[in-house]
């Protein structure tokens, strides 16, 4: 078998569209266990010919927020040029790194908004190293051809075993006996301090965290109920229960796991505190606006709730260091007051099991869109693939094409590549963005240019790349 030759354009009109072009290299792309990634799950063809950009030195890699080893390992892997911060930054700075790079890599921190991303010309994929994206503004990305990814899944087990954790934490008192004893004074107690056993945890949101923390929670003697707006079968005896008031009149410990949405902001406010059994205990390891803190803060010290533990907050610091205070949130000095109270700092899924499983995920979902334009698992443009080219196909190209979803595009897209044997095409739209991906055959280097501009000059165009 023959390796792929590595065509290497001059740096004349084409340098400008370099970020737009890839060729294959004769080295093969490898990476570590994807730990069940979704992406990676097919099964690999013997002799696939894995596409690359076409100079790899020149794809520009941008990671902030201490992005795991194993992302970054990845991603430097591929010949990319990789720069690493462990923290955020400030809007205006990030808008001057942010100019020149193709790939950005983000965590929960760092604000992608329409404003920043309009000044990102080269970009074409943002990879954010967490479970939630609403820190990128998704449409504008889009419908700029812009592809979002992120790990849903890969943390879930962390945050569960954190939030169970936390329950025989708080039954216990063991956060205020711990700080009583740092300060010197013994103080052995029993009342109000209760074993989990027998106890009920009420879990609203039984996705992939909810359905994790059922399982751990019914193995250690709690029974189960959760809430959730769609209908879902419950794991071992868990239950389901269709109004809110019941579930939480219900419930000795109750545990939000729920993404940040407009009908999920405040859900938990002073209504809801009302409606909880008195001396129950509230966990919010989700999103920090779901929680009403000043409804909160009120219900313990009115003894209606005996805990609480709050992993999340509306606002919350971009870097480690002595931020968290009443400038950043007006209550904070009211809340730190507060006894039986835990407070960490949003590392629910802050383990080392985790970090590794997600930066694995997420780099290579970035690879395979910068290097193959596979969209599987993008949160903001359709989920698209095509078979992998061989390496007995080396005058194959692969063509894609995002696009505005109006009538007359694939006839217009299909005139320019119908000179050529079109192997395999794909087409799907997700609202107004379109993303086609077509293999074509017999093509040369002047060729990949005119197809390239001729697809550029259409105006359904969001956006064109060549690989080959």
């Amino acid at each position: 078998m023959t390796s792929a030759q590595d065509i290497r354009p001059r740096k004349d009109d084409l340098a400008a569209q370099a970020q737009y072009f890839s060729t294959s290299p004769n080295a093969s792309f490898h990476s570590p266990s994807s730990h069940g990634s979704a992406l990676t799950r097919t099964i690999p063809l013997p002799n696939a010919k894995h596409l690359k950009p076409f100079a790899t030195e020149d794809i520009k890699v941008l990671l902030l927020e201490n992005v795991n080893q194993t992302g970054r390992d990845i991603l430097s892997q591929q010949g990319y040029q990789v720069e690493f911060l462990k923290s955020s930054l400030p809007e205006d700075q990030l808008i001057e790194k942010i100019r020149d790079v193709h790939v950005i890599g983000i965590r929960s921190k760092t604000k992608l908004s329409a404003r920043v991303l309009k000044e990102a010309k080269n970009l074409i994929v943002i990879g954010c190293f967490c479970i939630g994206t609403n820190q990128v503004d998704l449409q504008y990305a889009a419908d700029h051809g812009i592809a979002v990814f992120n790990s849903p899944f890969s943390n879930s087990r962390s945050v569960a075993e954190l939030v169970i954790a936390e329950i025989i934490v708080l039954a216990r008192q063991l956060g205020d006996r711990s700080n009583e004893m740092h300060a010197g004074t013994w103080n052995k107690v029993s009342n109000g301090c209760w074993e989990i056993r027998g106890k009920t945890l009420g879990i609203i949101g039984y996705g992939h965290i909810g359905a994790q923390l059922s399982v751990l929670a019914e193995s250690m003697g709690l029974s189960v109920i959760f809430y959730d707006v769609v209908n879902l079968m419950a794991l071992g005896s868990a239950r389901q229960v269709d109004s809110m008031e019941a579930f939480l009149s219900e419930a000795d410990f109750v545990s939000c796991h729920v993404p940040e949405l407009p009908e999920t902001k405040g859900m938990i406010g002073a209504k809801q505190f009302e409606q909880m059994k008195k001396g129950s205990y509230l966990i919010n390891a989700s999103r920090g606006t779901v929680v009403d803190i000043p409804a909160l803060i009120d219900a313990m010290r009115s003894g209606k709730l005996a805990g609480a533990a709050l992993d999340v907050y509306p606002n919350e610091p971009a870097g480690n260091g002595d931020y968290f205070n009443s400038e950043l949130n007006s209550w904070g000095a009211d809340l730190r007051s507060l006894k039986n109270l835990i407070l960490s700092p949003h590392i629910g899924g802050s383990t080392e099991e985790a970090q590794s499983a997600i930066g694995v995920e997420v780099a290579q979902a970035l690879t395979r869109y910068v290097n193959e334009g596979t969209t599987l698992g993008a949160v903001n443009l359709p989920e698209v693939a095509l078979r992998s080219l061989t390496m007995d196909e080396p005058d194959h190209a692969r063509v894609i094409y995002i696009h505005q979803n109006i009538p007359g595009v694939l006839r217009k897209v299909n005139e320019i590549i119908g000179d050529h044997n079109v192997d395999k095409q794909m087409t799907d739209s997700r609202g107004d963005v379109a993303y086609l991906m077509a293999d074509i055959s017999n093509v040369n280097t002047t060729q990949i240019k005119d197809l390239y501009t001729s697809l550029e000059s259409l105006p359904s165009r969001i956006q064109t790349r060549i690989l080959y």
